[in-house]
């Protein structure tokens, strides 16, 4: 028998499990859970998703199935994946904003740092740790990364339960937070899943959404869903759709605004994650008028710039259209219809219409 293995068996693994434990919370994570790596019982809603097309054009959901169930398919060797919080929520106003059409609404996750960097470095540290505490233990840590069911991941360990509007809820903080997992071979005592739905009889979030992305309970159409349309999406936002964002350009809180657990939230206390450039109440005309350039040194570091420029003007457009008449919008449009792709430029052209100008011949 190996050495490493020889010296796991020998551990005390309860013990071992809560001193990881700390040491996430000392990392900065607020909560930290132990479960399965298997999350096989979600496959059938999954699947049954898919087929009904809900997904959308994110064909990477359809791909890697096997590995998406089984964490010791996706990396071999794995017996549990520890699952971490990080509040996000930054101090500012949310609801102010969505309600003046001249400002721009960005989710409150993506105001600051990319959060895939800032997790997944402290879950390498942990990593990192457990391994000079036991010898090497196999581990990977995944952020949004790979075809990982977190959010049913972190259900099964007792973090929180699956709320109407999919996402993962927690009675005492709410929804403001990111998730992460170290996948790990170490054989450690499983935490009891969280079995209680609080949701209840409320539907505030179901109601809440702009463009009634949500099909029934738990079941989303992201279709429909403003922050599948502003990020993931890089087509042409469909007509109707379009004055149901308002001023959103980059994801959609909505649904989290009116969740009641949120009450209990706290503001994030994580330099990074607080906002840069201004970006939690920025007018919307400002950021149009960013060059490219101007666009790449603000979200440097940051997830929006994903997106692109062309996508960032497309969203930005739509939210020109739903803005009240302003000549300088007008000429704004004008302005920038030449110098960008035939994509933005037809929604450019939506937004003069709406603004009550005509497009250019």
């Amino acid at each position: 028998m190996p050495a490493s293995i020889q010296r796991i068996d020998a551990l005390d693994l309860t013990a071992l499990a809560e001193r990881i434990k700390a040491e996430a919370r000392a990392l900065g994570f607020q909560a930290v859970h132990i479960g399965s790596a298997n999350s096989e019982a979600h496959r059938a809603d999954y699947e049954a998703w898919l087929a009904a097309g809900y997904h959308g054009d994110m064909a990477w959901m359809e791909r890697n199935l096997d590995k998406r169930f089984d964490g010791a398919q996706l990396h071999p060797g794995t017996q549990r994946a520890i699952s971490v919080r990080l509040d996000y929520r930054p101090e500012g106003p949310m609801q102010s904003v969505l309600d003046n059409p001249n400002q721009a609404y960005i989710s409150r996750y993506a105001l600051g740092r990319d959060y895939h960097k800032v997790l997944r470095k402290r879950l390498t540290q942990l990593g990192r740790t457990i391994e000079s505490w036991v010898g090497e233990h196999g581990y990977r840590a995944f952020v949004d990364s790979a075809p990982v069911l977190e959010r049913q991941l972190a259900q099964q360990a007792g973090m929180g339960w699956l709320g109407k509007n999919t996402l993962l809820l927690n009675n005492t903080a709410g929804s403001w937070f990111f998730l992460g997992e170290l996948f790990t071979n170490l054989p450690l005592p499983i935490d009891p899943p969280f079995e209680t739905d609080h949701c209840g009889s409320c539907t505030r979030c179901l109601t809440a959404c702009p463009t009634d992305a949500f099909v029934a309970d738990g079941v989303l159409d992201a279709r429909r869903c403003i922050s599948y349309l502003t990020i993931e999406f890089n087509g042409s936002i469909p007509l109707e759709l379009r004055p149901l964002m308002g001023n959103r350009i980059y994801g959609c809180d909505d649904c989290q605004i009116v969740c009641p657990f949120n009450s209990f939230s706290e503001p994030t206390q994580e330099a990074d994650f607080q906002p840069r450039h201004d970006l939690d109440q920025a007018e919307l005309l400002t950021l149009f008028l960013w060059s490219e350039t101007q666009f790449l040194a603000a979200t440097e570091g940051s997830a929006i710039r994903r997106i692109g420029y062309q996508q960032w003007l497309r969203n930005l457009a739509v939210a020109l259209g739903n803005a009240p008449a302003n000549p300088a919008i007008i000429d704004a449009l004008r302005a920038r219809r030449d110098d960008v792709s035939e994509l933005v430029r037809e929604h450019i052209d939506w937004a003069l219409q709406r603004q009550g100008a005509n497009p250019p011949a």
